[in-house]
């Protein structure tokens, strides 16, 4: 079995030690940003992710570790919609795609085709996780459209349920 990453929160980061096996986390599924050291600085999404897949204990500045659960109040606190994006970023790694934040796309993530890592090539999708009881005006509609048609990806929108399952909506520009 593979031993686990170490990753410290402090001031709102997740910061993993500088290690073989983070420098891989990173190369080999683009897990998180690399620092200068060689160190990976994660998103919430991203630590709770491998937490759950059990790649990752994260401590706090005493070296003593900080659960799933606290791990996700911290981010709830920061992100009232953590959850239901952390719904659709684990969908999306579960089948196998490098998924990576779109903020300045002006959408919550992009996703990479299968194979593919972020710099050898673009992102095909962008996408927005919402939950089914949510209502998006036809604006609100249209300015993600535009989004998605402006930087030549495709747009997903993530509907998370209450059992947590995410169904995806493709949509595309048509020409008449």
């Amino acid at each position: 079995m593979q031993e686990k990453i170490t990753a410290q929160f402090s001031s709102n980061q997740i910061i993993t030690e500088s290690s073989d096996a983070a420098k891989e986390l990173y190369d080999k599924s683009r897990y998180g940003t690399l620092t200068a050291d060689n160190r990976v600085q994660l998103s919430f999404i991203e630590a709770m992710y491998l937490m759950e897949k059990e790649k990752l204990v994260v401590v706090d500045r005493r070296s003593k570790e900080i659960s799933a659960e606290a791990l996700q109040k911290k981010a709830k606190n920061l992100s009232p919609n953590f959850w239901v994006r952390y719904a659709v970023y684990k969908d999306i790694r579960d089948r196998g795609y490098i998924i990576k934040t779109a903020l300045k796309f002006g959408a919550d993530f992009r996703i990479y085709d299968r194979g593919v890592k972020p710099g050898e090539d673009h992102a095909r999708w962008i996408v927005y996780p919402v939950h089914e009881s949510e209502h998006l005006t036809w604006y609100e509609f249209a300015a993600k459209n535009r989004v998605a048609h402006s930087t030549k990806k495709r747009l997903l929108v993530g509907v998370v349920d209450d059992e947590n399952d995410v169904s995806y909506w493709e949509i595309r520009w048509m020409r008449p």
